[in-house]
């Protein structure tokens, strides 16, 4: 059938999408998410089908989404070919994943490669995240999702041995060792590309934090030559497409803050093998309202890491870390920031710098490096790992002399007052999460949480427990009444 275009000024985000009248889809025998093959001249595309109910594309006509329209680089009312085409097989065996089977190295290679191609639209990558979710993957299906995230991206290229890497699963507020472990394990010589995400289920991730300071998104070409400088990078990786395919599943997980667990173990160790690390610490938090709440769910994810590090040829050390609280005062971009800048500079926030080091510290034994956790610490009092931050910070093309009140902060403002005088006994990591992101982080940096308290602290009735910093008044009225949900409910448990 021949069919006029049209452009629909719509994207995506990635999927190829065109939407058809519904007589013309009679004709074809097209339904919603069938595909066709577009064919004009030399050039040829296959497509999801959105079949259009209302008035929304003519008959007698095409609409290409804004990926399509650009991809055939045609004009509107050029007549188009179009054919009626099977869908992926990647289906079938999204199918099966969700029937409970076990997926080959082939099938799990096919799925990942039509995720990278946009031959999936959005609802249909959701079954596969879904399915991994519901029915989990062994250790196999994980090391060949990670094999294929890793073969879907590019890699960086840096001719040292041994490269160190780090990674938290998250689930803790604030907790943003990263770049001090980074500056730490770079000034002791070491190679450590640190490639981030940015914010998956968190208030803000690395790269989301890093990027007060300077730009994260950088050329592969660039990562490497900052690497080369100064031993270390702190970079957002999905510029970099190093696991664009994780990327993409990452999008897909963030509504629902899914993170299934054979996809995290394959995410995370992807991005290692992406950068040729050969030793790395992957930080587990446990406690309540973290993402691992019980120990032995640890223990299994601490060998599983291990098993696969072993397959994908790196030493893996996992460290369970006490996520009751959150790691430091700040919780947003901004507010994480100023807390990792006054660690570097020795003034303060010791819960981050007392993680930060043992992090740092293990790392190092990891990589040889006898009393590690010592080594560790002398850099950072002598303010080694400081002037190496700032190296970092300058070849990245951020102010490497930023002081910590120079950090923008927002202006709307809260102070949550203790209501009784008492004991701190618990500090809700979800609800605090929850409030923050309302406020506005991560996409507003100068939103979040500043903590004044901690577990087992003594307040006074009126104290300040904590402070809201909102990205404008609208957003802080809707962490408020959050709060007072949240509050009401609590009381009525009691």
């Amino acid at each position: 059938m021949e069919l006029r275009i049209k452009k629909v000024n719509i994207s995506s985000g990635g999927p190829l999408i065109v939407i058809i009248h519904k007589e013309d889809a009679r004709k074809l025998d097209l339904k919603t998410l069938d595909r066709v093959k577009l064919k004009i001249g030399r050039s040829s595309i296959v497509t999801a089908v959105d079949v259009a109910k209302k008035d929304k594309i003519k008959e007698g006509y095409i609409g290409l989404f804004t990926e399509v329209f650009e991809s055939l680089n045609v004009k509107e009312n050029e007549k188009i070919i179009v054919e009626l085409e099977p869908k992926p097989l990647s289906l079938q065996y999204i199918k099966k994943k969700l029937d409970k089977q076990i997926l080959s190295k082939h099938e799990i290679d096919e799925i990942i490669k039509d995720i990278i191609s946009n031959k999936l639209t959005e609802i249909e990558m959701t079954y596969f995240v879904s399915a991994c979710y519901i029915n989990g993957l062994t250790l196999y299906e994980s090391s060949y999702l990670t094999e294929s995230i890793l073969e879907s991206g590019s890699r960086l290229k840096l001719d040292k041995y041994p490269i160190l890497d780090k990674h938290s699963i998250g689930g803790v507020g604030g907790n943003r060792t990263t770049p001090i472990v980074v500056s730490i394990v770079a000034a002791a010589g070491f190679t450590i590309p640190k490639t981030s995400t940015r914010s998956i289920t968190s208030v803000s991730g690395t790269a989301d934090t890093v990027e007060v300071f300077a730009p994260v998104t950088h050329s592969k070409e660039r990562i490497e030559h900052i690497v080369k400088k100064t031993n270390a990078c702190m970079v957002w990786g999905g510029a970099l497409e190093l696991a664009s395919a994780d990327d993409k599943l990452i999008k897909i997980e963030r509504p629902l803050s899914l993170d299934p667990e054979g996809i995290l173990l394959a995410s995370i160790l992807a991005k290692k093998a992406a950068v040729g690390a050969t030793h790395v610490i992957i930080d587990i938090p446990i406690g309540k309202g973290t993402k691992i709440e019980e120990k032995e769910k640890a223990r299994r994810l601490e060998r599983k890491f291990k098993q696969l590090g072993k397959l994908l040829g790196m030493e893996v050390k996992v460290v369970l870390t006490n996520g009751s609280q959150p790691i430091g005062n700040g919780i947003g971009p901004a507010l994480e920031a100023r807390d990792v800048l006054l660690v570097l500079q020795n003034k303060g926030v010791l819960d981050l710098k007392k993680k930060s080091i043992f992090l740092a510290g293990n790392l190092l034994k990891l990589a040889g490096v006898k009393n590690g956790v010592k080594k560790a610490q002398e850099i950072l009092e002598k303010g080694l790992a400081y002037k190496k931050f700032k190296e970092i910070i300058k070849e990245q093309g951020g102010d490497p002399e930023i002081q910590p009140n120079q950090i923008k902060i927002s202006n709307v403002k809260y102070n949550v007052r203790a209501k009784n005088s008492g004991v701190v006994g618990f500090i809700d990591n979800k609800l605090l999460t929850r409030i923050a992101k309302i406020a506005g982080s991560p996409d507003d940096k100068s939103a979040g949480i500043y903590l004044n308290v901690h577990l087992k602290d003594k307040v006074k009735k009126n104290d300040i427990l904590f402070i809201i910093y909102a990205e404008n008044k609208k957003k802080m009225d809707y962490a408020l009444n959050l709060l007072d949900r949240e509050a009401i409910s609590i009381n009525q448990k009691v």
